[in-house]
């Protein structure tokens, strides 16, 4: 199976790769889904609830508390599908990354074209006045981070009840369309709008690699359900 995924991409010269969280685990990033035994005894509310705009407005402090425990993995490195799609971004083969995470990993293993369908942690704004923080000042702060200015700075992620960024979705969207060979990795496409995206690729190389099923792997051309890093350390 992987000898034929090899020999497409082989083959391609626009492949889009469309990924979620199984792809940071394998760095050490866990899925903030999957809470630990703890969670209960710390927090008083489920993740999507802490994680909404409703909840970062009106209850901040507890927004930042769980923020920073469970969000934030500074010294997370890029793993073997990190490193293998910028290989092939910097070979021609690949046109872009769509990624639903918001950990910079992607970047920091060296590829360019990746649009962040749900932000990224590295970035941060006061609401006020709108001047960027990075990551290592948000880590250096306690309770809510204030600018200078005294507003909250506000981390650069898309959450539950907000929209996504039109312009990263707009290219996300014609990089997909465009695409020759589509390759889905580490997500079980239920995180929707996201998931909506793969329906606008219309070619006969849908690739979707992931541990468990997906309601998608019925339309694949191509489906493998092993580790993804496992898989691209291979190729």
């Amino acid at each position: 199976m992987n000898e034929t995924l090899a020999g497409w991409i082989r083959e391609s010269r626009r492949i889009v790769f469309f990924g979620g969280a199984g792809v940071s685990t394998e760095s050490g990033i866990p899925d903030f889904r999957s809470v630990d035994g703890l969670y209960n005894q710390e927090y008083d509310y489920p993740p999507e609830t802490i994680l909404s705009h409703t909840f970062f407005m009106r209850r901040p402090e507890e927004f930042f508390r769980f923020y920073r425990n469970k969000m934030l993995f500074p010294n997370a490195q890029p793993n073997a599908a990190h490193l293998k799609l910028a290989q092939w971004e910097s070979e021609g083969r690949l046109s872009a990354v769509v990624t639903q995470n918001i950990d910079g990993l992607h970047q920091k293993a060296g590829s360019r074209k990746v649009y962040e369908l749900h932000g990224s942690v590295l970035r941060n704004h006061c609401m006020r006045c709108g001047r960027f923080y990075d990551l290592e000042y948000v880590m250096g702060t306690e309770g809510v981070p204030r600018c200078e200015c005294g507003g909250t700075i506000k981390p650069d992620v898309v959450l539950y009840e907000e929209s996504l960024d039109d312009d990263v979705v707009s290219g996300a969207c014609a990089a997909i369309e465009r695409a020759d060979m589509l390759i889905i990795g580490g997500t079980s496409l239920n995180v929707y709008p996201a998931a909506g995206l793969i329906d606008l690729y219309r070619g006969n190389r849908l690739v979707l690699v992931n541990l468990s099923q997906t309601p998608q792997d019925s339309r694949a051309d191509l489906v493998i359900h092993e580790r993804i890093g496992q898989v691209f350390s291979e190729l």
